[in-house]
């Protein structure tokens, strides 16, 4: 069973990664196709996502989800608060009783660079330039070796942040540029969190973990 890695992150609270090995019917034995989806890979990831939940909460009533017009899976009357995120050949989950969530996975991506403005300010990239990017040593012209990250570790990184505070808020029509400040990053290219001041108004920590070339970023509030 490719459950790659599985947190309790509190007493309410679980968050998985499903890596996608498995046929669909292994899938379809466990949990509904909720949709019509025409492509496999596609169907794959759905289904994955879905069995997480399962995976860390055996009650979760899988075959009740809802899709609100915001494209957010919800369940009526929230007797569980879940997100779920695909990319590539895998699937992330975060599951909580008692808080409201947000979990993304993006793969590293040399094309990121190109919509960097329309997710990041001059402000937020000064501050990513002295906080978390790889520079070089002015004395020697070397890379620093504190564990900085690339370039593209880093736009990638801040995408999923602000993808996870997406799915957090759930109500659509964000900004992610103005609606979504990064204020300071704590960690290095594996782990850390990054604080995210939302619509100018709430204080939000996300999370974020590395592997296999991803990251995985996940943020949670009481309800």
């Amino acid at each position: 069973m490719p459950l790659v890695y599985q947190q309790n992150i509190n007493e309410s609270t679980k968050m998985a990664v499903w890596h996608i090995a498995e046929e669909e019917d292994f899938f379809l034995a466990q949990v509904p196709l909720q949709k019509n989806i025409s492509h496999r890979h596609k169907r794959l990831q759905h289904l994955a996502g879905r069995l997480l939940l399962k995976e860390m909460f055996p009650a979760f009533p899988v075959a009740l989800i809802q899709v609100a017009d915001t494209k957010k899976p919800y369940l009526e009357d929230e007797p569980f608060h879940f997100s779920i995120s695909h990319c590539g050949d895998y699937a992330a989950a975060i599951v909580s009783t008692a808080y409201r969530v947000g979990v993304d996975i993006e793969m590293v991506n040399d094309k990121i660079g190109i919509l960097q403005k329309k997710f990041l300010s001059d402000a937020e990239m000064k501050m990513l330039n002295a906080q978390c990017l790889m520079t070089n040593d002015p004395m020697t012209n070397n890379p620093m070796t504190n564990d900085p990250m690339t370039n593209d570790q880093c736009l990638t990184l801040c995408w999923s942040v602000k993808e996870s505070v997406f799915k957090w808020w759930g109500k659509g029509s964000v900004d992610f540029k103005r609606g979504m400040v990064l204020q300071s990053v704590q960690g290095d290219h594996t782990e850390g969190k990054l604080h995210c001041l939302f619509k100018n108004e709430t204080e939000l920590v996300v999370h974020y973990l590395s592997f296999n070339n991803n990251f995985l970023t996940w943020v949670l509030t009481a309800h």
